[in-house]
């Protein structure tokens, strides 16, 4: 059966640890494994900008002695000419992988169902789990393990980020605590299914609608963006709503004096963090960026041996 990782609960805590173990090992011994060689190719799709998705998937697929094809939205026929599914028939011919970058869930679901291939969610509108891969790659090069660790996330809880932040980390045995403002509160059903993972692997999951709670004694501070592509015109209005959410100097004191901070970028200093946070000695956020390298590298080589 071809696995697929769309959602953060895609693979199993076993198989996450197994995952990041593989990670630390590619990060010290970076071509060690080949299971693109040849080349193969790895179909690298993007509906939306990016930097660091697009290098990392782009090095790392090379790293890995393959071919990365990146394929922009604007110079194929995928969603206008053709559908999903006959595009996914087409690419799973030819290439070894396919990675998307994209907007609704829907469209990944619909394409691993027709691709052939494993297909990586590499950002949708309701998960980033590759993004929780590096992340959670970073606290344990940092903390040194994952299980039992207070992880705070302050922000826009009913986004992409949020969920996964929620069903990656209690994946790994950790405790979640996430703090939106009224209207940015996470999904139910998001909440449940983080809880019921939780209760398995020895976490717990905590929803706040102010800040000061979540953070509190926090080994692991995270935010992101307030204002994700496509919200620009509610700008103003996001900024008002957020009104207290800064991760500032103060906010960071409240958790532990060892926390570490994190955040997927691109940041905007002064509204989610303050520079003197973002810029300070308690972010890891350059090692949190290179780590989507090590962390892609280890799931697309565990991916190519699952077929």
């Amino acid at each position: 059966m071809v696995r697929h990782f769309l959602k953060d609960d895609d693979i199993t805590a076993v198989e996450q640890a197994e995952i990041l173990r593989r990670a630390l090992e590619l990060k010290k011994s970076p071509y060690s494994v080949r299971p693109f060689e040849g080349p193969k190719t790895v179909a690298l799709i993007f509906d939306k900008t990016s930097t660091r998705t697009r290098v990392s998937f782009a090095v790392g697929v090379a790293d890995l002695g393959g071919a990365p094809l990146i394929i922009d939205s604007q110079s194929s026929q995928m969603g206008g000419k053709e559908s999903v599914a006959d595009t996914a028939r087409v690419l799973g011919r030819q290439v070894a992988q396919i990675v998307w970058r994209t907007y609704a869930h829907s469209g990944l679901e619909e394409m691993a169902k027709h691709a052939g291939v494993p297909v990586i969610n590499s950002l949708s509108d309701d998960y980033h789990p590759c993004q929780i891969l590096a992340d959670l790659l970073t606290t344990l090069e940092h903390k040194g393990k994952l299980a039992g660790l207070k992880i705070a996330y302050i922000g826009d809880a009913a986004n992409n980020m949020a969920n996964s932040y929620l069903i990656g980390c209690a994946l790994a045995g950790m405790h979640v605590s996430v703090a939106g403002p009224a209207g940015y509160q996470p999904d139910h059903r998001i909440v449940a299914r983080a809880e019921l993972i939780a209760r398995t692997q020895g976490g717990s999951i905590e929803v706040f609608g102010e800040p000061l709670g979540a953070i509190a004694n926090a080994d692991v501070v995270v935010t992101d963006t307030w204002i994700s592509m496509g919200q620009e015109s509610e700008k103003a209005k996001r900024i008002a709503d957020f009104a207290g959410y800064t991760i500032d100097a103060d906010l960071m004191s409240r958790a532990k004096s060892d926390a570490i901070f994190m955040h997927c970028l691109p940041a905007y200093r002064g509204y989610e963090v303050s520079a003197e946070v973002l810029d300070g000695l308690q972010s890891v956020i350059w090692d949190e960026a290179e780590n989507r390298l090590h962390a892609q590298k280890a799931l697309m080589a565990w991916l190519a041996e699952q077929a």
